[in-house]
């Protein structure tokens, strides 16, 4: 173990580092999740309209049409006043439609996506 002083902002600080030697193994990505399987889909654009609840940019668009989707897991996430809101699904269900993409402006209740 090491012992080091930093000095942040005119204060000194003394820190502890233990050394930690290196491996030649390489860590082994953990392996891909299976796909989700998709249930029988309805008709597309046919369900549950989620709208922006504010203006601004759609930064990712994190699901596609007939992709699987459970309450709470995050559709796509939405910029506004340089801050990110992840817009959230309501329901289970699947992806009948995907109205933004990304980079895309909305406006305030524009259609985002539809869960059907």
């Amino acid at each position: 173990m090491k012992t080091y002083k930093v000095k942040v902002n005119d204060k000194v600080y003394e820190v502890q580092v233990e050394s930690v030697t290196e491996s030649n193994e390489k860590i082994a990505a953990p392996a891909a999740a299976p796909a989700p399987q998709a249930a029988p889909s309805a008709a597309p654009g046919a369900g549950q309209v989620i709208n922006a609840p504010m203006a601004g940019t759609i930064n990712a668009v994190n699901v596609a049409v007939g992709q699987v989707v459970k309450k709470g897991d995050v559709l796509c996430i939405l910029e506004a006043m340089k801050l990110e809101n992840d817009i959230v699904c309501p329901c289970d269900g699947t992806v009948t439609s995907v109205l933004v993409s990304k980079g895309q402006a909305v406006t305030s209740g524009q259609k985002i996506v539809t869960i059907g």
